[in-house]
């Protein structure tokens, strides 16, 4: 072997090749091919943090076959006999024993891919401009004998007399190299405040240069703004992919991984995102020109878990009930501590957790929706892994906020052939209800490889409307003689064929929507209607008294909304009411950074309940309306009338009709 020729290799020694990437490194014997993938910077899909449960991370090994470990029986409920003909393993339990050469081929159908990641969200301009950090240009005249005026206070009286700032102190940090600054400037400074506290002073006017740094951590990607302070402006942008995603595709999975490994798991998730987050805040500045000193203060949203993971907060107890967050009110600290690249004296504010699962991404939402003061009756939803839904007004004496485990098949967990929105993802179908051919749009506009969040709930949607699905998930058997679209599969299972083999980029197999798909959306979807119904049922308000549906989320702005309210995921309110409001966690955060008004107004809203959290599964008949909500759009059909309308129109389902006579008597 080549390699081995030019690199000695020890008895405990591997050198795994990653392809199409050409990346390569020599690695201990044993190392599974996943964790040399996450080593080597290659992305593998890992929906179940590499259990060897999800099936995703299908790898073909092109060389050194031989020298893995055997094939694992949990391998052969993912792998066809063609596939486990041709060399192919999951990265995640094939492991290397013995001094060789691997060659592993990733294919496109296992790569994670660009995501498509959104950063903008609604605009909401705050009252007024008043951010946390202040500065301000002072001249003194230097000490004398006369005049031996202590270095803190010459600078706390000038304060005084030139801008009327009283009751401030220095910091330790900052009162540590005073004395040279204020000599080496020739006693002309700039004094930086963060509240009432001077954590800088620099040589010389530094006034008009003065940032701040808000990001979104959420699950899957990261979204960072750099602000200027000074005007409320937003100066540049970056996003990433979420870094702790190979460790786990899911909040859960990564709890799993952090009980597995105790404090190390939690630094190794901790260390990823903020590697992450740094990356971004390099980004926003070489783009906008500005140096990392110059951030003077952080604010942080997202959800619980990821508060935890991020300020290094043991997680374990809230997924365990009564799902208690170890503290609601924001988290002041110094940037520093957490190891988020700013200014050394910068400070971090993580904001405020609702209760529970709903964390500060939902905090950020009510920051732009102001529910809770509105006067009128609003829903807030943002779906995603963990669905949050919020309800409320000002006459209703606010906002009841719950969560729901709508779990990963949106994310395409589950899915046979699910995917995340990267390029060649099914993003959009429908369904010609007379000939049932579909027509589908791709992320890229390339070939297609698998399906996103988008396109399963369109074809969930699509199936339902003509006919090829009944209103409890259950396939129409009928159908496969006026299509070969539908089909039972190799392992009996009924299915849609979305793309054909060779319409794919692959050109391995066809793309299909099989009833076991079907079954796992069913379960997301009514996991999400059942938060919403329950909420609805506490406020003793119907879906139809709705006035406004905020939907927030990246993933929920390419949702189409007709054909998620027909699959009944969201309530039964008309389009019209549905607004989209996309990075609104962002847009909340930067609220935040630039108005500390912002910050006190939803503070005071949870300290005085009116934002609240209430545990969904404590309702009483929760299982019941779970069920109900199980079938499509609901077992209830006289909730959904304008679905129902349509499917009339449609003439697709003579059973509906059939059981609305039922209900109705």
């Amino acid at each position: 072997m080549a390699l081995e020729r030019e690199v000695r290799l020890r008895e405990d020694e591997t050198i795994i090749v990653f392809q199409p990437y050409g990346r390569r490194d020599i690695f201990k014997k044993g190392m599974n091919l996943l964790e040399a993938a996450k080593k080597l910077g290659v992305d593998i899909s890992s929906v179940c943090g590499g259990r060897g449960l999800c099936g995703k991370c299908k790898v073909k090994v092109i060389k050194g076959y031989e020298y893995l470990n055997p094939l694992q029986d949990s391998e052969k409920k993912f792998l066809t006999k063609e596939e486990m003909n041709e060399g192919y393993r999951l990265a995640c339990l094939a492991q290397s024993y013995a001094p060789f050469e691997a060659v592993i081929f990733v294919p496109e159908r296992s790569r994670v891919g660009k995501q498509r990641l959104q950063t903008e969200g609604i605009e909401v301009p705050v009252k007024r401009l008043n951010p946390a950090i202040r500065k301000y240009f002072v001249r003194m005249k230097p000490p004398t004998l006369e005049d031996a005026t202590y270095d803190d206070e010459r600078v706390l009286q000038a304060l005084s007399e030139q801008h009327g700032i009283v009751n401030v102190d220095f910091d330790w940090y900052t009162l540590r190299t005073l004395p040279k600054i204020l000599r080496d400037a020739n006693w002309e400074v700039t004094v930086v405040l963060w509240r009432d506290k001077i954590i800088a002073v620099e040589p010389g006017d530094t006034t008009s240069r003065c940032f701040g740094f808000a990001c979104d951590i959420g699950s899957t990607k990261l979204a960072g703004f750099l602000m200027d302070l000074n005007t409320g402006k937003v100066v540049s942008v970056a996003a990433r992919m979420n870094p702790q995603i190979p460790y786990g595709e899911d909040i859960l999975t990564r709890l799993t991984y952090v009980l597995f490994n105790e404090w190390k798991g939690l630094e190794d998730l901790q260390k990823a995102v903020v590697g992450g987050i740094n990356e971004m805040i390099d980004e926003c500045c070489q783009k906008a020109n500005v140096k990392p000193e110059e951030i003077y203060e952080t604010v942080f949203v997202g959800n619980t878990a990821m508060m935890m993971y991020f300020l290094k907060i043991w997680p374990e107890y809230v997924a365990k009930a009564p799902y208690q967050p170890p503290r609601l009110a924001g988290v002041n600290l110094p940037a520093r501590e957490i190891g988020v690249k700013a200014h050394p004296n910068a400070g971090l504010y993580y904001l405020d957790t609702i209760g529970g699962w709903v964390g500060a991404d939902n905090t950020s939402n009510m920051i732009v929706t102001k529910l809770f003061e509105a006067d009128e009756l609003g829903m807030c939803i943002d779906v995603g892994t963990n669905t949050e839904i919020g309800i409320g007004c000002r006459e209703m004496g606010g906002v009841i906020y719950s969560s729901c485990a709508s779990g990963p098949a949106f994310e395409g967990m589950m899915i046979k052939y699910g995917m995340r929105a990267a390029d060649g993802a099914i993003e959009k179908v429908t369904i010609d209800p007379e000939t049932l051919e579909p027509i589908y749009r791709v992320i890229g506009d390339v070939k297609p490889v698998g399906i996103c969040g988008s396109g399963i709930v369109d074809i969930m949607a699509e199936m339902f409307k003509s006919g090829i699905i009944d209103w409890r998930g259950r396939f129409n058997a009928k159908f496969s003689e006026k299509t070969n679209r539908i089909r039972k599969g190799p392992d009996g299972i009924w299915e849609y064929v979305i793309a054909w083999r060779e319409e794919t980029a692959t050109k391995e197999h066809d793309i299909v929507f099989t009833h076991n798909d079907v079954r796992e959306i069913q379960k997301a979807k009514a996991a999400i209607h059942t938060a919403a119904s329950v909420l609805c049922k506490l406020h003793n308000v119907t879906e139809m008294d709705i006035k406004v549906l905020y939907v927030a989320g990246a993933f929920g702005n390419y949702l189409d909304p007709e054909n998620t309210r027909t699959i009944g995921m969201y309530p039964e309110v008309p389009i019209e009411r549905i607004k989209f409001i996309g990075n609104s966690a962002g847009t909340g955060a930067r609220m935040a950074l630039i108005s500390t008004d912002e910050r006190e107004i939803i503070t005071n809203a949870i300290r005085k309940g009116r934002v609240r959290h209430y545990e969904i599964s404590s309702y009483p008949k929760f299982y019941d309306e779970y069920l109900a909500s199980t079938y499509i759009p609901h077992k209830d059909l006289n909730r959904y009338p304008i679905t129902i309308e349509l499917i009339r129109r449609l003439g697709t389902h003579p059973e509906i009709e059939e059981e609305l006579g039922k209900q109705k008597l």
